[in-house]
Order: structure tokens, then C-alpha cells, then sequence
């Protein structure tokens, strides 16, 4: 722990010296320098200090996020500045030891850093530090409505050309904005959907988290097919210290009735049938399952009884369930919804044609369609934000997913 310790402090001294001579090889006035020292000190203590308030009987605020937000606002550009920097330094030596010991130059060892590096470092951060602003002042509700049509063989025919809107990870803890939260509700209920599918984490902790936004999530629409969910990790209240054991169950059971009070059918390792004309298909609903955060979900309970011939639409929260249990069940669900990994909420999406997060390293499966072995998982890359206040590239979504008959055309 000490050494784990003593190595974030070398980090950020180190970072915080590289930072500084950026700034000192551009600007030769006292004042200002000291005032950069000063300013770059207090909000470092007030960061520091932050963090150690945590309550974990409390859990996330909105003064959490807030300081997380900060914290990448200031050392995300300053690690870009260090990393332009150190790799001057690295040059440096080297060309440095080619004069000193191959050419017998006796004069400076290092030369002097050059202004256009530290320029061109300044130039990158500030490309982070705008993209942070952006993101938790109009990311994090910039709502994007995103279209799919999925192709199977073996959908039965009165389904063909279906449509599901699918929504993920609300988060109401963190919502600060009802104008917008509105704006959202009427963006779902402007899709001409047949059914609605939601796939857990209501709050980000508490169910009190989402009382002021019931009566907002109440107005999205009956659908002819229904309005299902599922639990997400955040609904079990496992990321607090709670007094007692009564008062987390107390808690987990009033999450599991606010689905009800927005009057979605909260499914718990069960399924449903859905019929239309004289086909049917199943809605599966699991329990969170997840690789980081514990396998509450059973999917041969919830499906006990279907036949592999059935078609199935699951919904299960964590997509790292389909990587390692789903995509090869001998049962052969045809769609997973899932959503979870928010695209960590950063990150660079070009529609069509590039797609970068830090969350491909943790899950395969982090955002978007994909397919393996015929069977699909479409991953909702969320419409809150949790700890991050914004998102940055990868913006909150509400899906709509056109189910049709036949082989996808190349």
C-alpha cells in the first residue's frame, strides 16, 4: 500500500513538473508563474481533500462527480504535456550522448528544451481540456437516436420488420438537468417502436436517487407490446456500506418496484412470450451477470422450458455475460440486449467507420452490434452518466432495432 502510495505522489510531481516547465518556457513573467504554482497547488489540495470525504454509506454525489470531473479537466492535459515532453527529454539524452561520447563535444550534455515542443504539448492538451468542457456542459445529454436492422434466418414471420426501442443505464442519481431528462422522454416516444426494453441501472445506488424523476419516465408511451427491464449492477446497492443488512434488502426491493412505478415489467430470471399473429417469440430477462461484479443471473432459469427453436430476445444487463456464457448456450438466443459499459463515456466514434474507447480493453463487447456464431448482441452505450459528469465522443443513446426475416444482404 506505501509503495503504491509513494508512486501516485511520484506521478504527480512528476506530471506537475513537466506541466510547469511547459508553461516556463513560454512565459517569462514572474507573477504569472507563481500564480500557476499557486492556482495548480490549491486545486490539488482540494482534489486530495475531496476524495478523503467520501462517504461510503453515502455513495456518489453530485460533489464526487464533480471532483472526478475536475480532476481529468486538470491532469488529462497534463499527462498529454508530460508525455510530449518526456519524449523531448528522451531525444535530448540521446542526441546528447551521440555528441558527448561519439564526437567528443564537451559543451552542455542536454540542450536547452525547445519552445516549439512545449508549444506543440500546450496545443494537444488543449484539445482534452475543451473536449472535457464539452462534455459535462452539453455531452452528457447530447442524445443520439441510433438505427439497426438485424437479419435472421429462422424469425418468424409475423415479426418481420418488428421494431424495439432499447434504452440502458439511467442513472438518475447524477441527472441535474429536467429540461433535458424531458427532451430525452420525448425522443423515445418519437420512435415508432412496437415494444420498449430497458436494461438496468435505474440509480446509481439509492432507489430515492430516482423519486423527482418518476413522474418524467411515466411519460414514455404504452407500447402495444409492452415495456420490459432487467436489473443492472447498480441496482443491488453493493457499492455502499449500508447499516444493516435490512436496510440494503429495504433498498434493492424498492429499485426493483420504481420499474414498476414507470410501469416496466421487471423481469428476474424469467421470460415472456410475445405473440403476433400466429407466431410467437420470447423475452428473456436475466439478472445482473457479470465477469467484474458478480453472476446473480441464471439463464437456464430463465429460460427453462424454451426450446432452442424458440426465437429469444435476452436481456442481460453486462454484455461480458454473452462473451463468456450466452453466445455459445445450447439454447440459442438469437438477440442479447445489454448495456453497462457507458463506452466509458469517452472516446472517438466516426459512424460507419471508426470506433475507439478505453472500454474495448476491458470488454469485447463494448458498444454497438456485433455477431458470433449467428447469434447477436447489441450493446446500448447508455443514456446517463455515472462518476465522469459528461461524455466526450461516446454520447448517451436510445437504440431502435428493426428485427427482419432473411440473410443480410452483403
Amino acid at each position: 500500500m506505501l509503495f503504491r502510495f509513494l508512486f501516485i505522489a511520484f506521478l504527480f510531481i512528476l506530471i506537475e513538473i513537466y506541466s510547469f516547465q511547459a508553461v516556463k518556457t513560454l512565459v517569462k513573467t514572474k507573477w504569472i508563474l507563481n500564480s500557476y504554482l499557486i492556482v495548480s497547488t490549491l486545486l490539488f489540495v482540494f482534489i486530495i481533500y475531496s476524495f478523503t470525504q467520501f462517504d461510503r454509506s453515502v455513495g456518489q454525489t453530485k460533489q464526487t462527480m464533480m471532483t472526478m470531473g475536475l480532476m481529468l479537466l486538470i491532469y488529462i492535459p497534463k499527462i498529454v504535456v508530460t508525455l510530449v515532453l518526456f519524449g523531448e527529454d528522451v531525444y535530448r539524452v540521446i542526441v546528447g550522448s551521440v555528441y558527448y561520447f561519439v564526437d567528443n563535444d564537451n559543451g552542455d550534455f542536454l540542450k536547452s528544451r525547445r519552445k516549439f515542443v512545449s508549444q506543440i504539448g500546450l496545443g494537444l492538451a488543449a484539445i482534452p481540456f475543451l473536449s472535457l468542457i464539452y462534455g459535462m456542459t452539453f455531452g452528457k445529454y447530447n442524445y443520439k437516436v441510433i438505427k439497426q436492422r438485424i437479419f435472421f434466418p429462422d424469425l418468424p414471420e409475423s415479426f418481420d420488420g418488428f421494431t424495439i426501442t432499447h434504452i440502458s443505464d439511467v442513472h438518475s442519481g447524477s441527472f441535474d438537468n429536467p429540461e433535458k431528462i424531458n427532451y430525452a422522454i420525448d425522443l423515445i416516444n418519437e420512435q415508432e417502436a412496437d415494444m420498449i426494453l430497458f436494461t438496468g441501472d435505474i440509480v446509481n445506488t439509492h432507489a430515492k436517487e430516482m423519486h423527482p424523476w418518476i413522474d418524467s419516465f411515466k411519460r414514455i408511451k404504452d407500447y402495444q407490446f409492452g415495456k420490459y427491464s432487467v436489473l443492472g449492477n447498480h441496482d443491488y446497492g453493493e457499492y455502499v456500506t449500508w447499516p444493516s443488512e435490512k436496510d440494503k434488502e429495504k433498498n434493492f426491493q424498492d429499485i426493483k418496484n420504481l420499474y414498476g412505478d414507470i410501469d416496466f415489467k421487471l423481469l428476474l430470471n424469467e421470460h415472456t412470450f410475445i405473440e403476433k399473429g400466429n407466431d410467437r417469440i420470447a423475452i428473456v430477462g436475466v439478472e445482473n451477470w457479470g465477469l467484474h461484479f458478480g453472476e446473480k443471473g441464471d439463464v437456464n432459469l430463465a429460460s427453462a422450458n424454451l426450446k432452442k427453436e424458440d426465437f429469444k430476445i435476452l436481456m442481460s444487463h453486462d454484455p461480458s455475460h454473452w462473451e463468456n456464457v450466452v453466445k455459445k448456450h445450447e439454447k440459442h438466443f438469437h438477440l442479447t440486449l445489454s448495456g453497462h459499459t457507458h463506452g466509458m463515456q469517452f472516446g472517438i466514434e466516426i459512424p460507419g467507420f471508426f470506433k475507439w474507447s478505453l472500454a474495448q480493453y476491458v470488454y469485447k463487447q463494448w458498444a454497438g452490434l456485433y455477431e458470433e456464431f449467428g447469434r447477436y448482441i447489441y450493446v446500448n452505450r447508455g443514456f446517463g452518466f455515472h462518476a465522469y459528469p459528461g461524455r466526450v465522443g461516446i454520447m448517451p443513446e436510445i437504440t431502435v432495432i428493426q428485427l427482419k426475416k432473411g440473410e443480410k444482404l452483403a
